[in-house]
């Protein structure tokens, strides 16, 4: 199993989670042709990879909106890695989203090929309209089970004290943005290993996310993402 390219989806589903969460249209513009890229830095500073979100579908279900997100990532060489198409809906600022639909279908077809059952599961961030300095979020978390010829894994990661630390403006190649700090602990539990993180997350209305940081328990950075263009 290729437990790398797994790490990578579910970190993506992760920042997926942090800017699509709350009210549909406050702190994320659901239009359909809207795009955004985000490039995924090294602890150095080096180019890792870019991701690509387009809205490729708002459509009405009764009271609910559902959007459809066409995601493409390309490695540090541009060369193509994934894609995927993943939706979420939103009724009464409740989001849920189709955990099974973030990953790649040509990796669910080469898992299941190989024998392989996957459930996925998790409890949505939850992102309320109106932030405030000092406010405190509910904890959220997501969990993958993979079992094949009798072997079992599970991979989750909690993300707990979440927290919205401040406002500030913020700059990246995409523009300078009025933002919210969101910062938040992060524990991920695969294959016997903890692994405890910390993300700082800045949230832009309107935009969604523009800058994503995660660093070690002790404050080592380890990457940085963040808005370089957008269109809308």
């Amino acid at each position: 199993m290729k437990t790398p390219l797994l790490a990578t989806v579910l970190s993506f589903m992760i920042c997926s989670f942090s800017f699509a969460q709350g009210s549909c249209s406050k702190f994320y513009p659901l239009e359909e042709g809207s795009s955004f890229e985000y490039t995924n830095y090294n602890k150095k500073g080096k180019v890792e990879g870019t991701v690509n979100y387009t809205v490729s579908e708002v459509r009405q279900e009764g009271s609910a909106s559902v959007a459809t997100f066409a995601m493409k990532y390309k490695d540090k060489k541009g060369e193509d890695v994934f894609e995927t198409d993943y939706s979420f809906s939103c009724e009464n600022g409740i989001v849920t989203i189709d955990y099974e639909s973030l990953f790649p279908s040509q990796m669910m077809q080469q898992y299941t090929e190989m024998g392989l059952e996957m459930d996925i599961s998790g409890t949505d961030i939850q992102l309320p309209n109106d932030l405030s300095v000092g406010q405190q979020l509910p904890d959220a978390n997501v969990v993958v089970s993979m079992s094949m010829g009798g072997i079992n894994m599970t991979t989750s990661v909690d993300q707990t004290n979440r927290k919205v630390e401040k406002k500030e403006k913020v700059t990246t190649p995409a523009g300078t943005f009025e933002c919210y700090l969101l910062t938040e602990d992060q524990l991920t539990k695969t294959m016997g290993a903890n692994i405890e993180t910390k993300s700082q997350l800045w949230l832009a209305e309107g935009i969604g996310m523009v800058k994503q940081e995660s660093y070690k328990k002790n404050g080592t950075l380890i990457s940085r993402m963040e808005l370089t263009q957008y269109s809308k």
